[in-house]
């Protein structure tokens, strides 16, 4: 697949997600067909799942957080890691940060470009792993639905600590999976997010955002 934007265009439509009517973002509507148009070319392309297809609720509750406090990212150098779709980024976006979002998925970065695109917002893609980066390049990072699995927990987790005791302010959005570390982090917002029975095992996710102390 040469072309992610055309597959993305071909297999998504431009709706916005629930706790956001604000946005306007490329989402599938159907789970199932494109899981598995991805998965069948897995061996022949090397793609990761299509995470960036849906606005998970913790990205959901962030970037609902950064519109409706928008003091808190204006103006500022923000990260939104681990992207997906980019709903976070452009969010911050939208109320005057000067936003990247990180995506090791070539899929996911064509994801956040059309959707920045499409939001009349620029948001700055970094196409590589920066949990290895020592703090410091951004006074704000946005992370969200990031500990379903605990090797990736437990990676952000201590990044986003060392960036927390570096004076950077991290917002964390988690439904309740398994591996969000319990120390270190303060309730900020909470939100009932509507969600697909086809992603989650309920309608709705109590989601939370976090600030992290360090």
């Amino acid at each position: 697949m040469s072309d992610p934007a055309r597959f993305i265009r071909a297999n998504t439509v431009v709706t916005a997600a629930s706790m956001v009517p604000e946005l306007r973002l490329h989402l599938a509507t159907e789970v199932v067909p494109l899981w598995q148009a991805t998965e069948a070319m897995l061996e022949k392309a090397g793609l990761p799942p299509p995470y960036w297809a849906f606005a998970w609720p913790g990205g959901q509750a962030v970037a609902r957080h950064v519109l409706d406090n928008p003091r808190l990212v204006a103006g500022r150098r923000v990260l939104d890691l681990a992207a997906g779709c980019g709903i976070a980024a452009v969010a911050a976006a939208k109320v005057g940060a000067k936003a990247s979002a990180s995506e090791i998925d070539r899929f996911a970065l064509a994801a956040i470009a059309l959707n920045a695109a499409l939001n009349h917002v620029e948001v700055t893609p970094i196409d590589r792993d920066v949990l290895d980066d020592p703090p410091g390049d951004w006074d704000t990072v946005l992370a969200g639905d990031l500990c379903y699995e605990r090797p990736m927990a437990d990676r952000v987790a201590s990044w986003v600590r060392a960036q927390a005791r570096a004076g950077v302010t991290v917002f964390m959005g988690d439904p309740g999976r398994a591996y969000k570390p319990t120390d270190g982090f303060a309730e900020v917002a909470r939100y009932a997010v509507p969600t697909s029975k086809d992603l989650e095992d309920r309608e709705i996710r109590e989601t939370i955002v976090w600030r992290a102390l360090g």
